[in-house]
């Protein structure tokens, strides 16, 4: 049986897009981003961010046929961001993506083998380097995916090669790509307000975070939500000896222990009622309930008794809330001495589903301490690290056609989840700009983003390529949402 034309040339673009992976296009393209160093976190790397935006992603952008736009950050905080559009046509569907091209401290010194975390090394299936999974290499094979589809429009329309921007893709895209995502995207939200119209579109597809296993494509549709806080007892003004007053006087880090257990039991089991989600429902279940959570090689193996009860590895990082105690601390973990310390602290994180009140969550722990003893203890809120949570439906519309045009390219379902374990700034585009939200990620687990050693799996990114080419090409026919 012959295939139909537009079937015929959906498979040659994706063909193309395996040659250009395989003959270095996409290691290249990304060794050159990876070599910039754009540390959020390191204010003497400013300039690096907006260098990143104007001498790298808009020149590769324009020859497409984008207008690109790079605007100050309103917070007065953070760096710059880069907005781009091609409008082809107002009544086709508008697709915007979204990246960010700022990384997590580069730890240079720490990785091993004495790799240098601005080079983009090989080792085995490994591509090591700084922002490769998180989130250059991603942001970069969807610029890529979309360019060799373009290239393969324009073949087919009789465009040369040197006019692109005269091809047509069949849909509008447009792009933010911001410098602050990893110190808490600071004015994003105010440049979704003001550039509302610019960013204007029927959907956000774009690429973060993990798959739920490295050889499985995967959907995501919203975020868990993330607050951080400290808990902290002070006693007194100093510390005293041991010896003369132990049994005596209270040790805060004893009161702050069990103040802790009080919150989640010896399995990490949450305690505090308004903690505990009300979101996971039969369809949340189901949509879980086919996923095998797999962090690769490196990743560190699912405890089966850790967690809540009743749940599978799947609902409890999926569908469920986390507490976790990031730090604590009394007296001098260093040099510790015959003394008793005067304070504890200990920093905290709620990781926390729709489903959770976001507004009465530290209420909510006031009471809960409160009721078991522990006024003493103080809850601050920390100043940066907070993300609402955020969900679309998995029988969304948008979800079934991304989940079909994955299906042609790999043949097989991708795995769907209502929202990605961990925290990113989903909200701007689902609450502000009103979009229906589909995350495509392109790293695994295990790929040790904000660590040393951070990596993408080559053949993750080959096959990320095929898909999202595929996908950017399923946007150009009929069919779509």
């Amino acid at each position: 049986m012959t295939a139909a034309p537009h079937c015929a040339a959906r498979e040659r673009a994706i063909a193309d897009a395996e040659r250009w992976f395989d003959a270095g296009g996409l290691f290249d393209e990304l060794a050159r981003r990876i070599a910039i160093p754009t540390e959020s976190q390191d204010p003497s790397r400013a300039a690096v961010l907006g260098a990143y935006l104007r001498d790298e992603i808009a020149p590769a952008l324009r020859p497409l046929g984008f207008e690109v736009e790079i605007v100050d950050n309103p917070a007065g905080t953070g760096g710059p961001m880069l907005l781009a559009r091609r409008i082809e046509d107002r009544t086709l569907p508008t697709v915007l993506g979204y990246g960010h091209a700022d990384v997590i401290r580069g730890l240079a010194g720490q990785w091993r083998a004495e790799r240098d975390p601005w080079t983009l090394q090989v080792d085995g299936e490994r591509w090591y380097g700084r922002g490769t999974a998180d989130n250059k290499g991603q942001h970069t094979i969807n610029l890529a995916a979309l360019r060799l589809v373009l290239q393969a429009r324009a073949r087919a329309q009789g465009v040369p090669a040197d006019a692109l921007d005269r091809a047509r893709l069949g849909f509008n895209a447009a792009l933010l790509l911001e410098t602050g995502e990893e110190v808490g995207s600071p004015g994003l939200h105010r440049v979704c307000d003001a550039w509302r119209d610019w960013l204007g579109a029927d959907v956000l597809i774009a690429s973060d975070g993990p798959r739920v296993q490295p050889g499985r494509p995967t959907l995501f549709l919203g975020s868990r939500g993330a607050l951080n806080f400290d808990l902290v007892v002070d006693l007194r003004a100093g510390g005293h000896h041991s010896g003369n007053w132990g049994g005596l006087i209270s040790n805060p880090g004893l009161v702050l222990a069990h103040a802790l257990a009080s919150v989640a039991d010896g399995r990490g089991a949450i305690r505090v009622p308004e903690w505990r989600p009300t979101s996971l429902t039969p369809a949340v279940r189901e949509a879980l309930s086919r996923l095998t959570v797999d962090g690769g090689d490196d990743g560190p193996p699912v405890e089966p008794d850790w967690g809540e009860p009743g749940l599978t590895p799947a609902e409890r990082v999926y569908g469920w809330s986390s507490f976790e105690i990031l730090a604590f601390e009394t007296g001098n973990p260093a040099r510790p001495v015959n003394a008793i310390p005067p304070r504890a602290r200990a920093h905290c994180q709620l990781r926390f589903v729709v489903g959770v009140d976001p507004e009465d969550i530290l209420p909510a722990l006031r009471r809960h301490l409160d009721a078991h003893g522990f006024a003493a203890v103080r809850v601050i809120r920390s100043e940066a690290g907070y993300f609402p949570a955020t969900r679309l439906e998995p029988d969304h519309p948008w979800v079934r056609w991304a989940a079909g045009s994955i299906r042609r390219t790999t043949g097989a379902a991708p795995a769907i989840l209502p929202n990605l374990g961990g925290s990113l700034p989903n909200d701007a585009f689902s609450e502000r700009l009103g979009l229906p939200t589909v995350w495509v990620p392109h790293s695994y687990a295990g790929c040790s983003q904000h660590a040393p050693d951070e990596h993408l799996l080559a053949p993750v990114a080959r096959d990320a390529l095929r898909l999202m080419t595929g996908l950017y090409w399923d946007l150009g026919e009929p069919g779509v949402p």
